[in-house]
């Protein structure tokens, strides 16, 4: 409940309407996933400014009080009867030196008969920033929580579909602040960037079990410090080519196992402009990366001891032992290609963490109503870091997609600015440290008075772990999740509309022992005005889940009639 209390009152804080015009700031590397300096320049003398700079405002609170029925369809006939009583906010207000946007939400389940659970959930996220100097030093934040359902061999998913309070929900908590400077000195563009960041995960009192039946830690929580900085010459500034000179330091500490993920790192890269919109780029540096840990206290018989979450306890008089480790050379060669304002990309090939490493980002937004994003990524994290990254990456105005029944948020936002999806970072919550690559894809249109979007990607981890510790068999494991989300919400007439989503979550347990699953499921609302802001709501749902690790599947299907009020 603290975390819950904490995390509420950063995304309610965070909905303070601002007066504000939607801006561009952060750079790659952040979005990648990373934790070092932007491995590329700006060609062209970045992002463009917003060309609409009046204030926009949209803030809509409500309450909402339903009945919800969940049927077991296989293997079982169980049937799980609840009130869902629930009051949030959905804002966003953007302006010319202030700008974010907030879908909080807080609900409570009440249950019926002996085997009920109650609960009391919080899901919601924000971004916002604010202008401490116009166009020079601006401070940016940024909050979510999550509910999951965490499988064998610690999978994740947003979508819960085992009943409301069952062992396999987790609650996920991230935030984070910063501030970031761009300035300009003589010819040269300044700019610097700093970022904490803090993430929890409160987990089932329960130990999941990998493919060979051995327990997997889960996550507790960890804290981020991200500091970036750089000088650079725009290509005719100064000489025909532009220059840039960066560095970067970036430390994630986890509290199992006292983990710890250290890089530093400086970088010089030159950009060579071969047209007016296509340019090569080019970068050579030095880095220096640590991951490293302590073992578990152990009882007198030599076995680990866990907590009462089931999580493994530091021994904190043990030796820090490396899991990994390299410094030396790391370069990078690349284009950018940005022919208007509405289409970009970049793409990077390279040596980095000792191996090969690709990344780049796709933008295209044809006109005011559709809009495609594409992001692939290279990073070496902990659970912690890869989650405050992804939600650095989110636009500051979107909206904010939700489960039409169950009201959870779902992972994907959408807006003017573009989409993304969460669902790659919350794949798995063990809390070993990771290789992450992988590829993100958004897109979303308006189709007249219809709203329509899809997210999928990819995400591949290969875990780090020091040898002669519990860790140990972890190390060299890949995970491997693939997700898709679909979404299409409009009016029906002038006093109705409708909401209706699709998922797919499969997971490919790295330990080769099984442990595979797919989930995967579909819902759709009805609402109705009924007198003024006064609606009634109507959903169904239909779940799924195949677990190798499971002796029979699991489908679930579920209803809901309920009234809401709109502020």
């Amino acid at each position: 409940m603290r975390a819950q209390f904490m995390l509420s009152a950063a995304i309610v804080a965070l909905a303070i309407p601002a007066t504000a015009q939607a801006q561009y700031y952060g750079n790659d590397e952040v979005t990648g996933g990373g934790g070092g300096s932007s491995q590329s320049a700006e060609p062209f003398g970045g992002r463009a400014e917003p060309e609409n700079t009046r204030q926009r405002a949209r803030i809509t609170p409500y309450i909402e009080a339903s009945q919800v029925v969940l049927q077991e369809i296989s293997p079982g006939s169980d049937t799980v009867t609840y009130t869902q009583l629930a009051a949030g906010v959905d804002a966003s207000v953007q302006g010319r030196n202030n700008g974010g946007s907030v879908s909080v939400r807080y609900e409570r389940n009440i249950g019926y008969g002996d085997a009920a659970v109650d609960s009391d959930t919080i899901t919601g996220i924000a971004r916002g920033y604010t202008s401490v100097v116009p166009q020079v030093l601006t401070v940016e934040a940024g909050a979510l929580a999550a509910r999951t359902s965490v499988g064998q061999s610690g999978s994740s998913t947003f979508n819960s579909i085992e009943g409301i309070g069952e062992d396999t929900e987790s609650e996920i908590y991230s935030v984070y602040a910063g501030p970031t400077l761009a300035t300009q000195v003589g010819a040269a563009q300044v700019s610097a960037q700093y970022l904490f960041g803090y993430n929890r995960v409160e987990g089932p009192d329960v130990v999941p079990l990998d493919g060979a039946g051995a327990p997997v830690d889960i996550f507790d929580d960890s804290t981020v410090h991200s500091a970036t900085a750089s000088v650079a010459l725009k290509p005719a500034d100064v000489l025909p080519v532009g220059l840039a000179v960066s560095g970067g330091a970036y430390q994630e500490d986890i509290s199992n196992l006292d983990q710890r993920v250290r890089d530093l790192n400086v970088r010089a890269g030159v950009t060579v402009p071969l047209t007016p919109s296509f340019a090569v780029t080019g970068g050579i540096g030095y880095e220096d990366v640590e991951v490293s840990s302590r073992d578990v206290a152990r009882d007198v018989d030599g076995n680990p001891i866990v907590d009462s979450s089931g999580r493994f306890v530091t021994d904190g008089n043990a030796p820090r032992q490396i899991a990994f480790e390299t410094d030396g050379l790391i370069w990078d060669v690349g284009v950018v290609w940005r022919p208007s304002s509405r289409t970009s990309l970049t793409a990077s090939y390279g040596r980095r963490y000792d191996s090969d490493t690709y990344y780049g980002t796709f933008a295209y937004a044809p006109d005011s109503r559709s809009s495609l994003g594409v992001s692939v990524y290279d990073s070496l994290v902990g659970f912690g870091g890869q989650l405050t990254n992804s939600l650095a990456a989110v636009s500051t105005d979107f909206t904010a997609g939700r489960n039409p029944l169950t009201g959870d948020f779902n992972g994907c936002t959408s807006g003017a600015e573009g989409g993304g999806c969460l669902n790659g970072a919350l794949g798995s919550i063990r809390s070993s440290v990771y290789r992450s690559r992988g590829v993100a894809a958004n897109y979303s249109r308006q189709l007249g008075r219809l709203s329509a979007g899809v997210g999928l990607g990819y995400d591949r981890r290969t875990f780090l772990a020091a040898p002669n510790t519990v860790l140990a068999a972890a190390d060299g494991l890949t995970d491997e999740n693939y997700y898709a989300t679909a979404f299409v919400s409009g009016p029906i007439g002038r006093n109705a509309g409708f909401n209706t989503n699709a998922y797919v979550n499969y997971i490919d347990n790295g330990t080769g022992l099984g442990g595979d699953a797919t989930v995967l499921g579909a819902a759709a609302s009805y609402n109705r005005n009924i007198w003024q802001g006064l609606s009634a709501r109507a959903a169904v749902a239909v779940d799924h889940l195949d677990s190798e690790l499971a002796a029979e599947d699991l489908t679930t299907a579920s209803a809901l009639f309920g009234l809401r009020y709109d502020f």
